[in-house]
């Protein structure tokens, strides 16, 4: 199981930019703490999440 913004996944694994593409999140505009961490931008292409991994995205909004 994997844990994205609160909502439970029954996958083994997922590429993570695999799974922004299929949410449509701009990763120029998103923050990712993948397991309590910050994932650096340039490692969302080769991070694989995994059964028991939780993260949560946050999307940038601008405005005023």
């Amino acid at each position: 199981m994997i844990t994205i913004n609160g909502e439970q996944f029954d996958l083994k694994e997922i590429k993570l930019s695999d799974y922004l593409n299929e949410k449509s999140f701009k990763p120029e505009r998103i923050a990712i703490e993948l397991n309590g961490e910050i994932l650096p931008k340039s490692k969302y292409n080769e991070t694989i999440l995994k059964d028991g991994d939780e993260a949560e995205v946050v999307s940038f909004v601008g405005g005023g």
